[in-house]
């Protein structure tokens, strides 16, 4: 097995603290978290190892996990040696930062989603391209919520985020509204009864969104009825008996130093494991209400996708 550990001692990782105390409603046995960062398509530079023994987000959330005592991690880019199912049975949560299609067997995915995943205590974590990983694979993108299909606020552009559940441990750091400079995806699959939105953009304060040619790249051509006018950017759902957190942040390597973004993170890691209690019921009124509001900021059936002016 070509498993990397990523138990970094304290010179690499710039850190000086031991791990807290454990807290009396935290398990025993520390957690144990795979987190795979390989690329099948677009390498982003979170988790681009370079000349490095680790890349910028597996950084982080060693960081993290030491930090706050809760889990330990090993990092991997090799899905076929390590999304197995011999390996998944050291393991409790699973992230993914991943795009393309992995090399990993029909069988292994399979039993990764529809028995490892569903079992008590088990969870999936996905951020950013997570979703931008198996387009065609039902099995992956029914469990993980959406495919991505364009980005058409880019990385350089700051956004404004609506917190629909201020009380989820994965969406209460944020507040009800803030702002990040990250990029920001449009999905399809997308099926809102099937999952709990933590939060999007605030589409009357995100409007227009011009490319570089100074047209609204938001009115790119739209061939699939199930991805919606509304941006979903954060999600949780039951799986089974286990759970899925999944976040379109993390594209920027700044986010993953954000202390609010890793907050949350934290939130979602003590949610899986039972430690802080958070509703994953889906609220399919909230994307409703969402798209109406999308479709009201964006004029749309109201008036044609025009030019828009690049200094409007």
């Amino acid at each position: 097995m070509k498993l990397r550990f990523a138990m970094i001692g304290a010179a690499l990782l710039s850190l000086a603290l031991a791990p807290p105390a454990r807290s009396a409603d935290e398990p025993a046995t520390k957690v144990k978290a795979l987190f795979l960062t390989q690329s099948k398509g677009f390498v982003h530079g979170a988790v681009n190892r370079r000349k490095e023994t680790l890349a910028p987000a597996e950084i982080a959330m060693t960081q993290l996990g030491q930090q706050t005592g809760l889990y330990e991690l090993h990092c991997t880019q090799d899905a076929a040696a390590d999304i197995t199912k011999d390996n998944l049975k050291n393991y409790d949560i699973v992230m993914f930062y991943t795009t393309g299609d992995l090399p990993i067997s029909p069988e292994n995915l399979d039993y990764f989603v529809n028995d490892w995943l569903k079992q008590k205590g088990h969870g999936f974590m996905g951020f950013h391209s997570a979703t931008d990983t198996y387009h065609e694979n039902e099995t992956y993108w029914q469990m993980i919520g959406g495919t991505f299909v364009s980005h058409p606020w880019t990385s350089g552009k700051l956004v404004t985020v609506d917190v629909y559940d201020t009380e989820h441990p994965a969406s209460r750091p944020f507040g009800r509204e803030f702002t990040i400079k990250d990029e920001i995806y449009r999905y399809r699959h997308w099926q809102p009864d099937k999952v709990h939105l933590l939060m999007g953009l605030n589409m009357e304060k995100c409007m227009p969104i011009l490319d570089k040619g100074g047209k609204n790249a938001y009115f790119k051509p739209r061939n699939d009825p199930t991805s919606p006018w509304a941006m979903p950017l954060a999600w949780v759902k039951d799986w089974g008996q286990g759970k899925v957190f999944y976040t379109n942040l993390g594209h920027n390597e700044t986010t993953w130093t954000n202390k609010t973004f890793l907050k949350s993170v934290e939130g979602a890691v003590r949610w899986i494991r039972g430690l802080d209690s958070g509703d994953a019921t889906p609220n399919p009124q909230v994307s409703k209400a969402e798209e109406l509001k999308a479709k009201a900021a964006a004029h749309v059936g109201k008036t044609a996708p025009v030019r828009a002016s690049a200094s409007r």
